[in-house]
């Protein structure tokens, strides 16, 4: 491959899925990569910043689903709004956050419902208020605007479903 054309200098984190037709897809997975651990390395340091310094990025990720519109939460509500599939990873995390006392729970039937203890409501605003500080002041003036954030979102949200697609087509394999 002559390394002065552009396709010889894709941005990809495993070469060997790039060789092809498709390899735009090889290189969006490697900006997905990327701003994963950005992102998760973003929430843990906001959350930190906010005054609870150890939990990790899903647990911070269930105690904002919890407190999204305080309205009461089962496990399985959060396992499907966070498109987590392993509910044993979020019920962990519920019950290091119950330990911590950022959230509460109520057992109606069979049926166990969580949602945000007043301490869990105040860190939350805490992480909105160095969330807004830190990351929202930065991007105004740059290209990422509301609307290109809303279309670059319901794209994320279109490619997920393409992945979970494949998921299952792969666990028939």
């Amino acid at each position: 491959m002559d390394e002065n054309k552009p396709e010889s200098r894709r941005i990809v984190s495993s070469r060997h899925l790039a060789d092809g037709e498709g390899w735009e897809l090889s290189e969006l997975e490697y900006g997905l990569i990327v701003a994963f651990n950005a992102f998760s390395r973003w929430t843990t340091r906001c959350m930190a910043a906010a005054g609870q310094p150890d939990l990790s990025p899903l647990e911070i990720l269930i105690l904002h689903n919890v407190n999204h519109r305080s309205k009461d939460k089962r496990l399985s509500d959060i396992c499907f709004l966070l498109n987590i599939e392993d509910s044993h990873t979020v019920n962990y995390g519920l019950r290091k956050l119950l330990k911590a006392e950022l959230l509460t729970s109520e057992k109606r039937g069979k049926e166990v419902f969580y949602r945000t203890s007043p301490e869990g409501a105040a860190l939350c605003a805490a992480y909105r208020d160095v969330r807004r500080q830190c990351l929202l002041d930065g991007l105004v003036g740059t290209e990422l605007q509301g609307k290109d954030l809303r279309e670059l979102a319901r794209s994320l949200r279109a490619l997920s479903g393409h992945y979970d697609q494949a998921s299952r087509a792969a666990a028939s394999l």
